[in-house]
């Protein structure tokens, strides 16, 4: 018997290890840090760069077997050729494309537009958009975004206190026929309308750097990258509104809707964290613990 559970616990421990490494190999491939340096500085070169760029993974939810690619789903898409992906990131199925978010070190921005969408009950195709739209709230469908090779996280308190960091946010949520908020609707006293999908349609990014200070390399690092998921009805494209009611997309589809999306931005110095401990944040807010039985 303890030759038995003695053999159980190194095979236990070998695939432990194992699965450390593969998150390792998926997480951080071992890419060479990038230097950012703000528009017009001297140091920005080749080895410093001032734009920093945001990619898109593929959608998933714990409701479905199915991911998504996110032009799947008509959302704000680029026209650039998607990034190469890794060994890993093909094995894991990673579907990396490229954004239209795209900041400058040090230039925040509020309320920006990023593209909005026109959608007509009477065009086949609008329809089948905004049922496939309304389905991947309802299955509480995930975003995934990634800056300098990190998610951006959704960092929020859960009902014992501890901070979650969550490397995904949803597309939105559902308020059912009876009145009941599902998934993200609980956050917001606002999402109460009954048969009703509320819409996520604003995002507000906080990228935490280290200045460099003190340290061997030109410009910045960063070091954290956060978004809180927020629903706005905007007036017009020309006439937004980061503050007023959610937008909210009726159950039944049968006038014409826009739909704005917008983002704002803004960046944090914090030279206590190094680059690279800079995943630590969201380990440590992870709620399980490993064991081995």
């Amino acid at each position: 018997m303890n030759l038995l559970l003695g053999i159980r616990f190194c095979w236990s421990s070998v695939l432990l290890a194992l699965c450390i490494q593969v998150c390792r190999s998926f997480y951080l491939p071992g890419l060479a840090p990038v230097s950012f340096c703000e528009p017009g500085a001297q140091k920005e070169s080749g080895n410093c760069k001032s734009e920093i760029e945001l990619f898109v993974n593929r959608l998933d939810s714990v409701e479905s077997v199915l991911p998504y690619e996110y032009n799947v789903f008509d959302f704000c898409s680029s026209t650039e050729k998607p990034p190469s992906e890794n060994l890993g990131q093909v094995l894991f199925g990673e579907r990396i494309a490229s954004s239209p978010y795209k900041f400058k070190l040090g230039e925040e921005e509020d309320c920006k537009l990023t593209c909005f969408k026109t959608y007509d009950p009477a065009v086949d195709k609008d329809v089948g958009k905004m049922a496939f739209l309304k389905k991947g709230m309802q299955l509480n469908y995930q975003h995934h975004w990634i800056i300098d090779n990190m998610p951006v996280t959704w960092c929020y308190e859960m009902e014992d206190g501890h901070q979650y960091c969550n490397p995904g946010f949803p597309i939105g949520c559902f308020v059912t026929q009876d009145g009941r908020a599902k998934d993200a609707c609980v956050i917001n006293s606002e999402f109460n309308k009954k048969n009703t999908f509320y819409l996520f349609n604003h995002v507000d990014i906080t990228i935490t750097y280290h200045s460099g200070a003190g340290e061997n390399w030109p410009g910045a690092r960063l070091v954290a990258a956060k978004l809180v998921p927020k629903s706005y009805k905007h007036f017009a494209k020309d006439h937004l509104n980061c503050g007023g009611p959610p937008m909210e997309i009726p159950g039944s589809f049968s006038n014409k809707m826009d739909l704005i999306y917008t983002y704002s931005v803004k960046f944090e110095k914090n030279n206590k964290i190094k680059w690279a401990s800079r995943w630590d944040y969201i380990l440590e807010s992870m709620p399980h613990k490993h064991s081995v039985v």
